[in-house]
C-alpha cells in the first residue's frame, strides 16, 4: 500500500500531512482510500470491504469531491462519530470488529477533527459479512463478492489473501570467479511484492507491456543516476531491453554501460526483472509477482583493467545518495507505477514502495567509498555490507521524505562499516544541492 499515512505513527498523522494528502490530484478514492464528510451506514460497508480486499484507510471529515474555491477538509465531532462507527462496526458487521481510529484535530479553533480509519486485512476476522453478504473493494467503490470469492475469502489462513506491509526481498548473490575474487565491486538490490488481479494471475507477459516497461524506466531517473555512479567512464547505454532469462511469465530488462569498444569489464549494469506465479493459486494462498531491482557495479574493476591508464576508484558518497535517490524515485514514477500495474492487473494504488535495501560487496565498504571527510572508529570491525529498512511512514513520492530516507541510509552505511564522518558528508551534500537548485 503505497499511502504513508496508513504505516504513520500516531504522532506522525498530522493535520498538515493529511491536508497534503486531500490536496493532491492524483489522490484520488481507489482500492485502498475512501473519503467521508461524515459517518454513514454505508462507511461500515467500506470497512467490510477493505477488510475483505487489500486493506486500507478512510478519512471521515472530508468530502470525496468539491467545487473549487470550496474547503475539501471539513472535520467532523470526532467522539460521536467514533462512537458512531463502533456501534454500526457492532450492530452491522458479522462477526463484529472494529479496525483502528485515529483522532486528528484540525487545529483551527473549531473543535473539529479528521478521524482516520485503518483496515488492516491482515488482522481482519475475514470474510467480514455484511448482511449475510461479503463486500469487496473495487477501484473507488464497494461491489459483492462472487461465490468463488466468498468460498476464497472462507478458506484462507489468517493473513494468507493480502500482502503484510512488509516487502521483503532476497538479498543479492556477489558472482566470484575461480580464484574466489568477486566480479563487481558491489551489488545493490531492492524491490516490491505485488497482488495479482484476475487477468495478471493467468495471461502470460505481452512483449508489448514489457516494451512499455522499458520505455517507462528509459524515461525515469534511473538511467541519469547509473550514469553518474559511472564517474565519467560511461561512453555507451544501451538502453532498457529485454536480456537474458525471458519467458512467459518471467522478463529481465538489462541496462547496460560500456566504456569503449574495445572494453569487456561493464563499469554499472542494471537489471529489472518481473516474475509473475506460475500458478494462479490455491484457496489458501494469493499469487504475488515481483519486482526486484539489481545494479551491479564494478567501475573500481574498470579501473583496474585499464592497465597503465589505471586509477585506484573510490565511490563518493554523493555519488551513492544519487544512486539511492534516482532508485527510489524510479519506483514511484508515475510511468513506471502505471506499467507494472498493468502488468499485475492491479490499480496503481496497490504498488508498494520499497522498504528494503540489500548491498552486498565483493570487499569491506570502507575500501569502496571516498575516504575524504570519512574516519575508521577503532576496533570497530567492518562490514561487507548490509539490508537497509526503510521508515514505513516516509511517503517516497514526496522529494524531502524521499531525500530523508536516502539520507538515513548512508548514515548506516558509514556506521555499520566502522566509518565516522558521514553525518557531515550527508549535510554537506544537502546544502550543495540546495546551492545548486
Amino acid at each position: 500500500m503505497n499511502n504513508s499515512l496508513f504505516a504513520a505513527s500516531a504522532a506522525d498523522l498530522t493535520i498538515e500531512r493529511i491536508r497534503a494528502l486531500a490536496a493532491r490530484p492524483d489522490q484520488v478514492e481507489s482500492l485502498t482510500l475512501e473519503y467521508k464528510s461524515e459517518y454513514s451506514a454505508s462507511l461500515v460497508t467500506t470497512i467490510a470491504a477493505m477488510a475483505n480486499t487489500y486493506g486500507g484507510m478512510i478519512l471521515v471529515g472530508i468530502h470525496d469531491k468539491v467545487e473549487p474555491g470550496v474547503e475539501r477538509v471539513v472535520g467532523v465531532d470526532a467522539q460521536p462519530t467514533i462512537d458512531q462507527i463502533v456501534s454500526g462496526c457492532s450492530t452491522i458487521l458479522d462477526p463484529p470488529w472494529e479496525p483502528a481510529f485515529f483522532n486528528v484535530p484540525l487545529d483551527d479553533g473549531s473543535e473539529r477533527s479528521v478521524v482516520v480509519i485503518r483496515v488492516d486485512a491482515n488482522v481482519a476476522p475475514r470474510p467480514v459479512l455484511v448482511k449475510l453478504k461479503a463486500p469487496i473493494r473495487l477501484s473507488g467503490r464497494n461491489a459483492t463478492a462472487d461465490r468463488a470469492r466468498l468460498l476464497q475469502l472462507a478458506r484462507e489462513e489468517p493473513s494468507a489473501g493480502v500482502l503484510s506491509m512488509g516487502q521483503s526481498v532476497m538479498s543479492p548473490h556477489m558472482e566470484r570467479d575461480f580464484e574466489g575474487t568477486g566480479t563487481a565491486d558491489f551489488v545493490l538490490r531492492t524491490g516490491i511484492n505485488l497482488p495479482m488481479g484476475d487477468a495478471g494471475a493467468w495471461r502470460p507477459l505481452s512483449e508489448r507491456s514489457v516494451a512499455a516497461l522499458a520505455r517507462a524506466l528509459d524515461g525515469s531517473a534511473f538511467p541519469s543516476a547509473l550514469r553518474n555512479l559511472g564517474n565519467g567512464t560511461i561512453d555507451y547505454a544501451s538502453g532498457f531491453r529485454p536480456f537474458g532469462h525471458n519467458r512467459a511469465r518471467t522478463a529481465r530488462l538489462a541496462w547496460q554501460a560500456s566504456g569503449g569498444p574495445s572494453r569487456i569489464v561493464r563499469p554499472v549494469e542494471a537489471v529489472v526483472s518481473v516474475s509473475l506465479p506460475e500458478f494462479y493459486g490455491s484457496a489458501e494462498t494469493s499469487p504475488v509477482a515481483k519486482v526486484t531491482v539489481d545494479i551491479i557495479a564494478r567501475v573500481q574493476l574498470y579501473a583496474k583493467s585499464l592497465g597503465g591508464m589505471a586509477w585506484k576508484h573510490r565511490y563518493a558518497v554523493p555519488d551513492l545518495a544519487i544512486l539511492f535517490e534516482g532508485l527510489l524515485k524510479t519506483f514511484v514514477d508515475p510511468g513506471v507505477v502505471e506499467e507494472i500495474a498493468r502488468i499485475a492487473d492491479i490499480d496503481t494504488a496497490l504498488v508498494a514502495q520499497p522498504r528494503e535495501l540489500h548491498l552486498v560487496a565483493a570487499q569491506q565498504i570502507k575500501e569502496l567509498l571516498n575516504s575524504n571527510g570519512l574516519q575508521e572508529i577503532p576496533e570497530a570491525g567492518a562490514s561487507a555490507g548490509g539490508v537497509f529498512r526503510a521508515n514505513p511512514s516516509l511517503n517516497l513520492r514526496d522529494v524531502n521524505e524521499r531525500q530523508e530516507q536516502v539520507d538515513d541510509w548512508l548514515r548506516q552505511l558509514g556506521l555499520d562499516a566502522g566509518l565516522s564522518g558521514m553525518e557531515s558528508l550527508v549535510v554537506a551534500h544537502r546544502e550543495a544541492v540546495r546551492k545548486s537548485a
